[in-house]
């Protein structure tokens, strides 16, 4: 599976970082920035929470 961030869209709310601290994190100016690419299927989980709690649904998840 691969991350997929409409940065245009992405408001940095910050939230995906609270459920996936581990695939996103919020760079020194502010700017949501993705930390791993191709996160393993033991991140599934919180992706697919980050991804149900963006505000702006500025992230995608890509299977294959």
């Amino acid at each position: 599976m691969k991350v997929v961030v409409d940065f245009d869209a992405c408001q940095s709310h910050a939230l995906c970082v609270q459920a996936a601290p581990e695939i996103f994190a919020i760079d020194d100016n502010g700017y949501l920035e993705i930390k791993i690419e191709a996160p393993g299927e033991d991140l599934r989980a919180k992706l697919e929470t980050a991804e149900r709690e963006c505000p702006t649904m500025a992230i995608t998840i890509e299977e294959g």
